[in-house]
């Protein structure tokens, strides 16, 4: 096949960087597949004042052309954006000019990573360009910052009851880096200047450097997506579809030495003997950590008697199914960075285990090609059964290799005196045919003390499809009943879990009401492990059907049908008895084996769009469920609603419910419920202070068990330590918890918090009138980033 002259040309022309006289430097047009960026290299250095009128910046290479990614891809974005780029020795400039045509744009003074309600604009940074991992910058209007990491695993939110807009997968917001941003609100739209300094980077020891960079901008008005490349969203990865930033050289970091010194200072209170409120004598503590950048790509972290407290205690969440562990994210900043390189399948590692570590030692980077983690502690006594302190180790090693592989391992071990538990694992990922994403992960666990040795094997292979238009997802996942991972998370074990999910999507124009509806239909079961290697039939069988679609405007709806059947599970309930009659008397009896309960259950999502001052979702279950208090068939409901209300560009209040209820059938009478409303209020005095108070109130019921299949006789748990029985008592209870912050952090490291945090409680009743204290505690925690 031969090419013309002229055709070879144009050709080249279209792929080839305009020079625009009004913008001055290069334009990188992403519709004509201008997206390898030469930047200039200019050894000056600017005020970031959030406006664009230095002359480094008539000399940027320009970002433009960018096209829509949702909810529909593959079109001229509507809102014009363009991007000027350049460096200098010590860091990468943007500057971004944002177009708005319909109005102000949504812009908040918002607290560091809560910019998600505003108009935002993210700039990923992928400085080891493997296709899989970018650092993500994100400002607002206003200048306001997020930032985090994103990992690609392959495993994409297609379908299900909340997923209409995600085919991709979003950022880790957990980890902090330090850079500038400002911005204002123009006539036009909106103007943000961003300055990211080499030392906050891990990068390659390359010289030049080739980097992966996207820039994604979040338009509110309408719900869009818009992407600097032209973006599929039927892709298996977001990344490998991005530009370059090419030839950047002559990069200096300089010696990176961070210290952090920390003091934290801390009082309770309690009533004691007589009922009179007393406070404890104050604790303080001093610690710190120190951060070495060793080379450009491997940093050492170490940290001694650190303050790993929360500043904000965990939301409360509801219990479904008792025998799924409750998942708590990591929050403490020593281990929020790096935290991506010790993602494992299955969850693994899980950096929560470690309780209030008195020292620990972390490496993070890569070596020989390898992204590396390593991290060792000494936990604290508490955290040990034997009150020694428990010593853990951690090691993942990742390779990413071409064609879109990675191979990956990883080790981890907890001492705990004469006890020991150790995990091994092997894993891969590939990406292949553009959307075609496979894993495979074999693990092993020994866990020795008290005379005795377990060992059990771990094993999960993956298939997914993520196209345009048909997609599914094959998971295929078993877990030993002797596989125990004490430094992972393990949400069910002892079990084997398949998954069969296929979907369908129809894209509708950007002009009609429906713009985008995925319809899907999901089989689901689980064994326990025996009962799986040996051929028998699952426990749990499920059929899902759901729909959801996104609408004009950035509405999102679904909705979804439950046919579920859940077989007995003999070891939940190997503690139940049921008092029967005996002749004259009475007798305890087991309480299984009992037939499976059959489901039929309905729910409904609605999600509005983030409209100026307003925001709020809710999703809602009903229908007939197991009762798991009693192992029969229940009327169940479920409700989470969320609506969050900015009344000012300082003021922020958002409030959460989440409810549940089970009721007997048919008779109707009330088995147990559970309320938990949540508000938090923040008012941000500027970029660096924000005070905020957030309220929990918990009601929790629940009546005298029963079994209905045999009269309504009492059902009563058997003690296994003495024997002996007791009925569970029925109780109604509340509780409210109230906590108050002002947070001064003008830099990631450099904190000052005042807080108070309060817990009241009575036993005896479903109100908020008569809660008594139970609990409260003051705390002041001071740390300063010193960085060299």
């Amino acid at each position: 096949m031969s090419l013309s002259v002229a055709s070879l040309l144009r050709m080249l022309l279209l792929a080839a960087p305009a020079l625009d006289p009004a913008l001055g430097g290069p334009v990188f047009d992403g519709r004509s597949g201008a997206t390898a960026v030469s930047a200039p290299r200019l050894a000056t250095s600017i005020i970031v004042d959030g406006r664009l009128d230095e002359p480094a910046w008539a000399r940027a290479a320009v970002l433009g052309g960018f096209s829509q990614y949702a909810p529909v891809d593959g079109v001229p974005a509507v809102d014009s954006t363009t991007v000027r780029v350049w460096y200098s020795p010590t860091a990468i400039h943007f500057g971004v000019v944002a177009y708005e045509a319909h109005g102000a744009p949504h812009a908040t003074l918002a607290q560091r990573d809560h910019i998600a309600q505003d108009d935002y604009v993210e700039i990923y940074l992928g400085t080891f360009h493997d296709g899989r991992h970018a650092l993500v910058f994100g400002v607002n209007p206003l200048g306001a910052q997020a930032d985090g990491i994103l990992t690609e695993t392959g495993n994409i939110a297609t379908s299900g009851v909340t997923s209409a807009a995600a085919t991709r997968e979003t950022p880790d917001l957990s980890p902090d880096f330090v850079f500038e941003s400002k911005g204002h609100v123009t006539p036009w739209g909106y103007e943000v200047e961003v300055r990211i300094p080499f030392k906050s980077l891990k990068y390659q020891p390359a010289d030049p450097q080739r980097w992966t960079l996207e820039i994604v901008r979040h338009v509110q008005h309408s719900g869009a997506e818009d992407t600097w490349t032209p973006t599929r969203r039927g892709a298996a990865s977001f990344l490998a579809q991005a530009g370059t930033l090419e030839g950047l050289t002559g990069l200096h970091r300089g010696l990176v030495l961070d210290a952090t010194p920390e003091w934290t200072v801390r009082t309770t209170g309690a009533p004691d003997p007589a009922g009179d409120w007393r406070y404890g004598r104050a604790a303080s503590s001093l610690g710190g950590s120190a951060r070495w950048g060793a080379t450009n790509d491997l940093t050492l972290d170490a940290t001694v008697r650190p303050d790993f407290s929360q500043v904000e205690s965990d939301e409360g969440q509801l219990v479904t199914d008792p025998r799924f562990a409750l998942f708590f994210p990591e929050k403490r900043p020593f281990f929020l960075d790096g935290i991506e390189q010790m993602e494992v399948p299955n969850g693994l590692i899980y950096t929560r285990r470690l309780v209030q570590p008195q020292g620990a030692l972390k490496l993070i980077g890569r070596v020989a090609g390898a992204d590396v983690a390593a991290l060792s502690a000494v936990d604290d006594r508490a955290a040990s059964l034997d009150g020694a302190h428990p010593i853990a180790n951690v090691l993942r090693v990742r390779r990413s290799l071409p064609n879109g592989v990675q191979l990956g391992a990883a080790y981890t071990d907890r001492v705990d005196g004469a006890r020991s538990n150790r995990v091994a694992d092997v894993d891969a990922r590939a990406r292949f045919g553009g959307v075609y994403a496979a894993q495979l992960q074999l693990a092993a666990s020994r866990t020795g003390g008290d005379g005795a040795v377990r060992t059990g094997p771990l094993w999960d292979a993956r298939l997914s499809r993520n196209g345009q238009r048909f997609g599914f997802r094959y998971e295929l996942t078993a877990i030993d009943p002797d596989f125990d991972a004490q430094l992972g998370f393990i949400q069910r074990p002892a079990i084997a879990h398949l998954l069969v999910e296929h979907r369908v999507t129809r894209v509708n124009a950007t002009t009609d009401v429906v713009q985008r509806i995925t319809g899907d239909v999901t089989l689901d079961g689980t064994w326990k492990y025996d009962r799986f290697v040996s051929g028998r039939d699952a426990l749990e069988k499920k059929l899902h059907l759901n729909v959801n679609g996104v609408l004009r405007g950035g509405w999102q709806a679904s909705a979804t049908a439950f046919i579920e059947r859940f077989g007995f599970d003999p070891d939940l309930y190997a503690g139940y008895h049921v008092i029967v009659p005996n002749g004259s008397a009475r007798d305890t009896v087991p309480f299984g084996p009992r037939p499976a309960i059959p489901n039929l259950d309905w729910a409904l999502s609605l999600a509005t769009p983030q409209f100026h001052h307003v925001s709020a979702s809710a999703f809602y279950v009903w229908g007939h469920d197991e009762n798991f208090f009693e192992w029969a068939s229940g009327a169940i409901g479920f409700a989470l609603a969320n609506v969050t209300w900015r009344p000012t560009d300082q003021l922020r209040v958002s409030g959460q419910y989440q409810g549940q209820w089970y009721y007997r059938r048919p008779a109707g009478d009330l088995v147990a419920r559970d309320h938990i409303p949540r508000v938090r209020v923040e008012y941000q005095l500027t970029r660096a202070v924000f005070v905020r108070v957030v309220s929990e109130y918990r009601a929790q019921q629940q009546t005298a068990l029963r079994d209905d299949t045999r009269g309504g006789a009492p059902i009563v748990l058997r003690d296994p330590v003495t024997g002996r029985f007791a009925a569970p008592a029925p109780f109604r209870r509340s509780s409210l918890r109230a906590e108050g912050l002002f947070s001064y952090q003008p830099v990631p490291g450099t904190v000052v918090f005042l807080g108070y945090g309060g817990t009241s409680a009575r036993s005896d009743a479903l109100a908020l009138d008569g809660l008594r204290r139970e609990s409260d505690a003051l705390f002041l925690k001071a740390s300063w980033l010193f960085r060299r």
